[in-house]
């Protein structure tokens, strides 16, 4: 039997030829499983999508994909976020649909679908945490609680 080939993997395996083997210093790998798809920051965003749901506690969760709308990143998914529709959640809710171009200064009707296409601006920082379980490392974008300004209305363009 021959030994192994020792070959030198810098940032990007290499491939040879099949069935030779191959050398790899896995301690130089991280065990992450990275969804964040934007840098962190600010960004100009539509709600692309949303998605119906429960909390644990049974309150009407809605779910909003957050895609950048404006720039070289346009069309790439920063986020998704949530609008928890409990006492606890509602001051959020009330800042994120003012932000998003709805009037709340009153009562207001409102379906999910009404905010597929509304923009605001969007802040979003990287958020890391480890399972318990498996050690593994996960980070994707959040966004704070107070993360949303309101965009200039009729124009796609923040200028």
């Amino acid at each position: 039997m021959t030994p192994p080939l020792d070959r030198d993997l810098e940032t990007k395996p290499r491939t040879g030829a099949l069935g030779a083997p191959i050398h790899i210093d896995f301690s130089q790998i991280e065990d992450v499983d990275s969804f964040v798809t934007v840098p962190e920051g600010r960004y100009l965003c539509r709600v692309g999508e949303v998605r119906e749901g429960e909390t644990k506690a049974g309150d009407l969760r809605w779910a909003l994909r957050l895609e950048v709308a404006d720039g070289e990143l346009a069309g790439r998914t920063a986020a998704w976020d949530g609008l928890v529709w409990s006492p606890r959640g509602l001051p959020r809710v009330k800042h994120v649909l003012h932000s998003l171009g709805f009037d709340t200064s009153g009562a207001v009707d409102i379906d999910a679908a009404q905010l597929l296409g509304c923009q605001a601006f969007v802040d979003f920082f990287i958020e890391e945490w480890t399972d318990p379980n498996t050690s593994r490392r996960t980070e994707r974008l959040a966004v704070p609680f107070l993360g949303y300004e309101p965009a200039p209305r009729g124009s796609d363009s923040p200028f």
